[in-house]
């Protein structure tokens, strides 16, 4: 009996270790995004002219030679454009949500208190001209083939470094059947710490990195907050996956972090060089 359950937790730990496994092999066009601090949703202040994922923020971003992280998501009518959130209410202060609206209805609202309205990915790519290295996270709420298919149109025809990341494993697995070249990381997070609503069972699996199997990312952003995850850890340490931290708010955070990841995705503060 003693033996039978020895062997069941050998067998279990082996599914789980295969389960987290990412990509081993290095993609070789990581190097070109080491070395550099990513603005998360470009240098950006939301009581300023320069507010989140705006041609400005950008702008400062590109002037300040940090990386971009930004957001893409699908309107109504299929216009891949920068916003984070699923719903602009925080944003532009409308009960709506951005999937429920062409993008001409989309212009008429502002970004917070500013004169910058929602761009289109077409018109950040064509702000940056390739000048900085960007994260492309991508939004999908469950289906991913409309978003990574818009996405993927416009980033074919851009001619600087990007990557993709996201938290939906299936927009990832999207990318390594169609793109397998192109850098691609996955998000996570404690989900239930962080309040968020939805399932458990789904939320545990991303939490502990179990799609990795399928989705094979070449890197993982995970909440700073998390460093210690087990298989975050396990991810970082034995099958030496590129870490990147997300979302650093000073040169504190970033100082404690360093012994835990590569790259910083940042947030409040302009980090040291």
């Amino acid at each position: 009996m003693l033996l039978s359950i020895c062997i069941l937790f050998v067998i279990l730990i082996i599914l789980y270790l295969l389960a987290i496994m990412p990509k081993l092999k290095r993609n070789p066009n990581r190097i070109k995004f080491e070395g550099w601090h990513y603005a998360h949703r470009g240098l950006h202040d939301n009581k300023s002219q320069a507010p989140e994922n705006s041609l400005e923020a950008f702008r400062l971003a590109v002037q300040g030679k940090y990386g971009i992280e930004l957001d893409v998501q699908l309107t109504k009518d299929l216009v891949p454009v920068v916003f984070h959130d699923y719903n602009l209410k925080r944003v532009c202060n409308i009960d709506r949500k951005v999937s429920e609206l062409d993008y001409e209805e989309l212009l008429k609202y502002k970004i917070f208190k500013s004169q910058e309205r929602i761009p289109t990915l077409r018109e950040v790519l064509e702000c940056v001209e390739g000048k900085v290295p960007i994260i492309v996270e991508l939004k999908i709420p469950w289906k991913p083939k409309n978003t990574c298919v818009a996405a993927s149109e416009e980033l074919d025809a851009y001619n600087g470094l990007y990557c993709i990341e996201s938290f939906n494993p299936f927009g990832l697995g999207w990318y390594k059947k169609n793109y397998p070249y192109i850098l691609r990381g996955q998000l996570s997070t404690d989900f239930v710490k962080e309040k968020i609503e939805g399932s458990r069972m789904q939320y545990f699996l991303l939490k502990h990195l179990l799609f990795n199997f399928h989705t094979k990312p070449d890197f993982i952003a995970y909440h700073h907050i998390y460093k210690k995850g087990l298989s975050f850890m396990i991810c970082r340490k034995l099958y030496k996956t590129w870490p990147v931290a997300w979302t650093i708010k000073s040169q504190d955070e970033l100082e404690d972090c360093k012994d835990y990841y590569d790259a910083f995705i940042f947030e409040g503060f302009k980090p040291k060089k």
